[in-house]
């Protein structure tokens, strides 16, 4: 399908990601499952039946969890880095570097690792269908986002990030831009230790989030 799909990403590095898990778990063990969690959804995308992936990376690899692997995954993507002053600014912004090869971009972070190259390729097909397509998370805000022209992720850029309304928020604001929006499958994303359970069950059992989730307990 002619749809590029758009992976925001963060180095795991200790110390800097997923720094509410690391509150409890500690960093190093943090970093690791934010690690485990971009490798598995790096393999859903590479195996998704879309036309081209790219990855928003920021951080630096050299200091983070699983560097090696990731280095090696991102060998199938085109990689750019994030710029912008917030994180609605570099997510508007990415959706204008992932169109230049001219398609409908579908976007996604790191935090849904139970992702599956049959759901993605039935959003992306979705997008192609319609102006917007939107995956809300379980904790109010969105895991997908999907949009035709960059122009149409400006929106973003006043939408606050990390609010338990941020979907909604999202959602109105789409609309609001005449911008019609079809909602598609909602996941449960992980940000403290109580979303550990849930994704993993949703996981795969061979996947590298359930594997190293499992050994916590």
């Amino acid at each position: 399908m002619l749809v590029t799909v758009l992976v925001v990403a963060k180095a795991p590095e200790p110390g800097r990601a997923k720094t509410r898990l690391a509150a409890t778990l500690g960093d190093d063990v943090a970093a690791q499952i934010a690690a485990a969690a971009l490798l598995d959804t790096l393999d859903a995308v590479a195996a998704a039946p879309v036309a081209a992936r790219v990855v928003a990376l920021t951080g630096t690899l050299d200091n983070a969890a699983g560097s090696a692997e990731i280095r090696e995954r991102l060998g199938a993507f085109t990689v750019f880095e994030q710029r912008g002053d917030d994180f609605a600014d570099r997510l508007a912004n990415a959706h204008a570097d992932a169109a230049s090869a001219g398609y409908p971009v579908l976007q996604i972070g790191m935090d849904t690792p139970q992702v599956s190259p049959e759901l993605l390729g039935n959003c992306a097909r979705r997008l192609l269908e319609t102006p917007a397509v939107l995956g809300m998370a379980h904790d109010g805000g969105w895991w997908l986002i999907g949009v035709h022209t960059p122009d149409a992720a400006q929106c973003l850029r006043g939408v606050p990030m990390s609010q338990s309304d941020t979907g909604d928020l999202t959602r109105k604001a789409l609309q609001e831009n005449g911008i019609d929006v079809a909602l598609v499958q909602p996941l449960a994303d992980i940000d403290v230790i109580d979303d550990v359970a849930a994704v993993r069950q949703a996981c795969g059992r061979t996947s590298r989030f359930a594997r190293l989730t499992r050994m916590l307990g």
